[in-house]
């Protein structure tokens, strides 16, 4: 017996709903970002000035705009400066968490007055979902002056429910009945719930233009991990942890991360060109309190290209990650997969964790293009495709699966570039669902 999801109607009509209510909330909590010019200190709006805007910002149209023509249509939009801090509902849904409610902010700035420095960014948020999930997190990715230095880091504090479809990526193993389960030809559903706690930091050194190396630690770990659904023991979560030594009550997952980055976006938010790469290996110790030691190389290259110098925002957006275990052994819900890369963001069409492995490669392309003038509204179209080995038979780039779908974007803040971005995606097996968020994927 696996995990039944709500009701898909009932679940897509309360989306709707509170969708509905949030966009019309959504102009006042815009309103109160919004700084007149001369509440502000001469010396304070000299240094509000330094934002990373764009040239054309005038000519867009944000949820900051749509507030002020809504409540204080004679005002001109010259006479406000934009805030680098954007405070707003964190609204999300898709078919992993349900729908989400919460408090997020947002931010972006350029620290120091060098013109070439890259835009720092931040976020904080906390939220609770119709899975029972309670979510506080913090992220930051910042640049100092001149692109130095570059310092990396998130912190998570959760009560999570993670869905879980076997190992590999649908092809089943039927030499025994525990390959078979392992494998969920079926992709029947399980549920964890847990105790979540993760912690991680790196810092880049600049060697050459764009180029940066660095180092950090990572630390992952769950507790009170509980299968509140199954009426059998025999799953793969408890096969896999029979198989490599892992307690099904609790793990953690601890090391250090060596990294080479390279960057020339010209956005972290939403980029209209330029690349990003960053490679490097994560070493699990046991001295560092991690359950197994274990060696991971991962890859994240990214790269996009304007179609239009009038009109940047026709970019095609090209992603590919990947995870590959080298030696030692990892938690199993912290295998590579759905839904594990840093931002959490791959795989729209699936669940979190739908495909996973300990090698696991994963690709997609996306195109984003205007639909109105002043880009208050945008959309995209995109197509992905993932592999996976599943250790019993299945290897790495044997078999593949698809997913793609198109969506709607909001402009929210034209000064960072912050969209509110809605995409109905769909994969094999009848997986599907409505994914939204802030910012792009990728």
């Amino acid at each position: 017996m696996g995990y039944n999801d709500a009701n898909v109607n009932v679940l897509n009509y309360l989306f709707t709903g509170i969708l509905l209510f949030v966009f019309a909330l959504i102009p006042l909590l815009a309103l109160s970002q919004e700084v007149p010019m001369d509440t502000l200190r001469t010396d304070s709006a000299r240094f509000e000035t330094i934002l990373p805007t764009e040239p054309d910002t005038l000519t867009q149209y944000d949820i900051a705009d749509l507030a002020r023509a809504i409540f204080y249509p004679n005002r001109n939009k010259r006479d406000v400066v934009p805030t680098v801090i954007t405070i707003i509902p964190n609204i999300a849904a898709n078919p992993t968490i349900g729908f989400q409610i919460g408090i997020k902010a947002v931010g972006g700035k350029k620290l120091g007055k060098d013109p070439a420095t890259f835009m720092s960014v931040a976020a904080t948020s906390a939220t609770i979902t119709t899975k029972g999930i309670i979510n506080f997190y913090f992220t930051h990715n910042v640049f100092t002056e001149g692109n130095k230095w570059n310092i990396q880091g998130s912190l998570v504090a959760a009560r999570s429910v993670v869905p879980d479809y076997g190992l590999g990526i649908g092809v089943g193993d039927y030499s025994s009945i525990e390959n078979q389960v392992l494998t969920n030809p079926e992709r029947t559903g399980y549920v964890f719930h847990s105790l979540f706690l993760s912690f991680r930091e790196k810092i880049y050194k600049e060697v050459r233009k764009n180029l940066f190396a660095g180092a950090g630690v990572s630390f992952d770990i769950r507790r009170r991990v509980e299968d509140r659904f199954s009426p059998t023991p025999v799953t793969p979560y408890t096969i896999y942890n029979k198989r490599m030594g892992y307690s099904n009550n609790h793990y953690s997952s601890n090391g250090l991360l060596f990294n080479v980055q390279f960057t020339t976006r010209d956005n972290q938010n939403r980029a209209y060109r330029g690349m990003y790469a960053d490679a490097g290996f994560r070493l699990n110790q046991t001295w560092m309190g991690s359950t197994k030691n274990a060696l991971q190389f991962t890859a994240d290259v990214r790269k996009y290209w304007s179609l239009s110098s009038r009109n940047p925002e026709h970019v095609i957006a090209w992603w590919n990650w990947g995870a590959y275990l080298i030696r030692g052994s990892l938690p199993y819900l912290e295998l590579a997969g759905i839904g594990k890369d840093p931002a959490s963001r791959s795989g729209r069409g699936y669940k979190i964790g739908y495909f996973k492995g300990t090698q696991f490669q994963y690709s997609e392309i996306e195109y984003r293009f205007p639909i109105m003038t002043n880009k208050f509204i945008s959309g995209a179209a995109f197509f992905n495709i993932q592999s996976s080995n599943d250790l019993v038979g299945t290897r790495l780039f044997q078999q593949w699966q698809p997913g793609g779908g198109a969506g709607l974007r909001v402009l929210f803040n034209k000064s960072t570039r912050t969209n509110l971005c809605l995409d109905y995606a769909f994969g094999k097996f009848g997986s599907g669902g409505f994914f939204l968020g802030i910012n792009e994927t990728f």
